[in-house]
């Protein structure tokens, strides 16, 4: 089971991200595309509550993972891994896991964000038996059990705005953008009017389980976050994003 990673620092942490965002939501889409200096935004976290003990095969395979992480993302935005047979005592010595950035993230930017992820997620999770960190710019799970190519539609995490809009025209575009995402093939950015979004699948879905997923996670942005002026879905495979443009409300929720 999984737990929302809670912050001492709230206030200060939603400021600052606050600030982030609002420098990143100010650009246009062209402008999105290539963008650098955002992608290390923390966005959420989750830690299974299982532990592992320290000098366990476990903690050996994890260190093989996260190094070799570190060195596919020099060379490749996405890649999973398989390490270990599962036939160590304790049986959580097999780990899983994969790493992804932005089909719209420079290589070397690419490398920097998950480097940065495999840097943080031991010090956010310790002693995880499974964690995830999810960044602007990438992404960093890992699991002592299989879950790679499994769908799952699970929410992780949301974020809608504080500020609600009942201009017809903002639903219509936003309704645009919407169907625009959830039709992308893996990874998707559109824009309609004044409303900008973008979608991305995780590497490891086929085109149909991508679909699938980018369809739940739209459908939960519309019901979920209802008539916000910005929202944030992600799934445990895929999320989808949208906001009114020039305008966004960092202030969100864990759920993991």
């Amino acid at each position: 089971m999984f737990i929302a990673l809670q912050l001492d620092s709230t206030h200060i942490i939603i400021l600052a991200l606050k600030l982030s965002y609002l420098l990143f939501l100010f650009s246009s889409i062209p402008n999105v595309l290539g963008y650098t200096t955002r992608a290390h935004i923390f966005i959420y976290a989750g830690c299974s509550q299982e532990k592992y003990q320290p000098n366990t095969p476990f903690e050996a395979n994890l260190h093989s993972f996260l190094s070799s992480v570190s060195a596919s993302s020099s060379d490749n935005s996405y890649n999973s891994f398989a390490i270990g047979n599962g036939s160590s005592s304790p049986p959580e010595g097999s780990i899983y896991g994969l790493y992804q950035c932005r089909s719209d993230l420079r290589p070397n930017d690419c490398s920097k964000c998950v480097r940065s992820c495999v840097d943080q997620i031991g010090l956010v999770c310790p002693l995880a038996l499974g964690a995830s960190l999810q960044l602007e710019g990438c992404y960093v799970r890992y699991e002592h059990v299989d879950f790679l190519g499994k769908p799952d539609t699970s929410l992780w995490y949301k974020k809608c705005s504080k500020a609600v809009t009942n201009d017809a025209e903002f639903f219509r575009r936003r309704d645009d953008v919407l169907s625009d995402l959830q039709a992308a093939n893996g990874f998707g950015v559109s824009t309609s009017g004044f409303v900008e979004g973008f979608a991305l699948c995780l590497g490891d879905l086929n085109v149909a389980d991508c679909s699938s997923c980018l369809q739940a996670a739209v459908g939960k942005l519309r019901s979920i976050c209802g008539a916000a002026a910005s929202a944030d879905v992600f799934l445990a495979q895929c999320y989808a994003r949208y906001w009114e443009a020039g305008y966004y409300d960092q202030a969100g929720s864990f759920h993991f």
